[in-house]
Order: C-alpha cells, then sequence, then structure tokens
C-alpha cells in the first residue's frame, strides 16, 4: 500500500462524524484539512465555503448535482518539477534508457538535447514537433493495455530529485487530502490535464481513483486504432472480436489553455464552481470556472526546500494571478507537507533523469 494513502486512511476516519455516514452538515469536522498548515487563510476560506454551499439552511448552498471541483494535474495534485512532467520524464525513459526500443533518429536527438536541458536547468530546446507528439510516436503500435503497463513499471522507478520516493509516489498529500474532502462532502471531482490521459488514469490508481474515477479524468489524447484497421478510418471499419486497440502514433488533442474549457464543455457539460491549477495553462479553465460564479486557486511552486520550487517563478505567478482576482495557495507557508515527511529533496540536482 502506498505510504500516502495510510496517511489518508487515518484521516477519514476523523471525517466522518460519529454513528456512521456522512450527512450535508458537516459543521462538527475536526480539522478536516489536518496537512494544512493551522494558520492558513486558504485552507480557513476553503473550509467556511465548503460549509456555506453544502448546508441547505445557508443562502449560498449549491446542490450536489451542481458541485463540480476540477483539478489541474500535473503541478496541482502531483509534482511537476522533478525535473519536469511525469509524461515528459516517460518519454525521454522511453526514446533513451529503454535498451528494448531504438527511437526515430531526431526524435532519440531531440530527447537527449531536452534531457541535457532539463538536468541543467535550462529551457526545453525549440523542436518542429511537440513532445507530446514525439511521446505518441515512441508507443505507435503499444496495445492500450500495454501501455498502461508499461506506465506502471515506470511509476516503481526512483523519482527523480528525491531520496525515498518512486514516481508513483509524487503526489501532493495536502491536495490529496482535499480532494477527498470535497469529495466527502458531495462534490463530483474532475481531473483536467494536459498530460495524455490514460496515463493520467494510471497514474492515480489506488491513490486518488477512489474519489475520482476514471471517467472523471479529461486529459490530452493519442490517435487510437484498431489492430486489424488497417488504412480504414475508424468511422469505415467494423471491429472485431479478434480486434485489440492499439495507439496510432498520433496527439489528437492538447488539454491546454482554452481546451480546458472546450473539454469541460464537452465532457462534464456544466461549469465548475471550484477550479484549482498552478500555472499559465489553467488560467482558462478558472476564468470559465469564475464566469459562471466559481471560485479559482492557483498552487505557487514557492517551495525550494521540500521540493524544487521556484521562488522567483512563484512571484510572477503569483502577481498574474492577482491581476484575475484568483487566489493563491502557497506551497511552502499552507502545506504541513507535500510528499510526506520521510521523502527527502537531494541537496544537488542529480546527473541523471
Amino acid at each position: 500500500m502506498k505510504k500516502w494513502i495510510v496517511t489518508l486512511l487515518i484521516l477519514s476516519l476523523a471525517l466522518a462524524p460519529l454513528g456512521g455516514a456522512l450527512t450535508e452538515t458537516h459543521a462538527g469536522d475536526l480539522d478536516p484539512l489536518s496537512l494544512w498548515s493551522p494558520g492558513s487563510s486558504v485552507k480557513a476560506e476553503l473550509i467556511a465555503y465548503v460549509e456555506a454551499v453544502t448546508n441547505d439552511w445557508s443562502e449560498a448552498y449549491i446542490a450536489p448535482a451542481d458541485r463540480v471541483a476540477v483539478f489541474d494535474f500535473d503541478g496541482t495534485l502531483y509534482g511537476e518539477r522533478f525535473p519536469t512532467y511525469f509524461d515528459t520524464c516517460l518519454f525521454i525513459h522511453r526514446a533513451l534508457h529503454d535498451e528494448s526500443y531504438t527511437a526515430a533518429e531526431d526524435v532519440r536527438v531531440y530527447a537527449e538535447a531536452l534531457e541535457t536541458a532539463l538536468l541543467n536547468g535550462q529551457p526545453e530546446p525549440d523542436s518542429p514537433r511537440s513532445t507530446a507528439q514525439m511521446a505518441a510516436e515512441t508507443f505507435q503500435g503499444f496495445s492500450v493495455d500495454a501501455y498502461r503497463a508499461y506506465i506502471r513499471d515506470f511509476m516503481n522507478i526512483s523519482a527523480w530529485g528525491f531520496e525515498n520516493m518512486t514516481y508513483g509516489e509524487g503526489f501532493f498529500l495536502p491536495m490529496a487530502e482535499l480532494v477527498q474532502y470535497l469529495a466527502a462532502h458531495g462534490f463530483k471531482v474532475f481531473i483536467s490535464s494536459g498530460s495524455e490521459r490514460t496515463l493520467v488514469r494510471v497514474l492515480i490508481e489506488g491513490t486518488l481513483d477512489e474519489w475520482i474515477p476514471s471517467e472523471r479524468v479529461i486529459g490530452s489524447s493519442f490517435s487510437l486504432m484498431a489492430s486489424g484497421q488497417g488504412d480504414k478510418a475508424g468511422r469505415s471499419y467494423t471491429y472485431r472480436p479478434e480486434d485489440e486497440v492499439l495507439l496510432e502514433g498520433n496527439l489528437t488533442v492538447k488539454n491546454q489553455r482554452a481546451n480546458k474549457v472546450f473539454s469541460i464543455v464537452d465532457e462534464i457539460g456544466k461549469a465548475p464552481i471550484l477550479v484549482f491549477g498552478n500555472s499559465s495553462g489553467d488560467l482558462a479553465m478558472a476564468q470559465y470556472a469564475v464566469q459562471h460564479g466559481g471560485r479559482a486557486y492557483m498552487l505557487l511552486c514557492d517551495d525550494t526546500r521540500r521540493d524544487w520550487g521556484d521562488a522567483e517563478t512563484a512571484a510572477a505567478f503569483a502577481e498574474t494571478c492577482a491581476s484575475f482576482g484568483y487566489e493563491t495557495i502557497s506551497m511552502r507557508d499552507d502545506f504541513v507537507t507535500i510528499y510526506g515527511e520521510d521523502i527527502v529533496r537531494l541537496e544537488a540536482r542529480p546527473e541523471a533523469i
């Protein structure tokens, strides 16, 4: 069992009132966000808001059907700065370090330049094709099940930049606790990620999927095909008993910026009342929520002791959020822990991903 799940299981006992199931009134909850700093103003604000919208005597009451919360994934629920996004680390591993696979020459050259840049804290190199498109190409021909298994294997590798943490354990515990808290109060919680959705669905197995089932994961998409399809278009081919679903090798949708709004409209069908993000790529869906009477909260990557944060980036993003009227969450000040007390950020940058 993952180490942080034990923590959340203990916390879940505190969430349940004496005598049984959760009700619509939760005023008696004792410190439901115990992994958040006691003096955190944003913690107090979130609790007050949830109490207001879930108590039917409140003028701010919102029916359960409309309690929709949408979380970005990388950098909001899960680390993205060791040294970069999980999907990019997976791509580099596949293109450069998987001895069973030989990447195309241009993909390998780009992946080498990308890895060097990331290990030295430099910007990603330019490329005529996106990293996500090249990632799709490196998994071309995989069955969906084989792709899922590959992700699970990678999750067991030690995460860059930390002691005692695998890639599968890189979740922000206070944010995971918040997901559980909202779900316990009748919220339907979704993930809207720029990462490929199958990858995110696998990554949250046994961690967040109790509160965010796979059908509530929205993300970028790789094209798919049937194994017997050949050159026929999907609309012209009938799936057969002997077929299996394969990755075709193309990125079809990058779920980013305005696309996050469009995917919420298409896949949820109503505006969220809460949005949580951490970057400019999340501002669009935050604006969509606020436009419809909701609230937006943005994480700041300002913890340089427990995570590979960047104070300058955090300060600049805080100014951006202030200009939009969005609340910010300081990982440094608002979180009692990030990954767990036994997980330690290394002092020096490692030499390999």
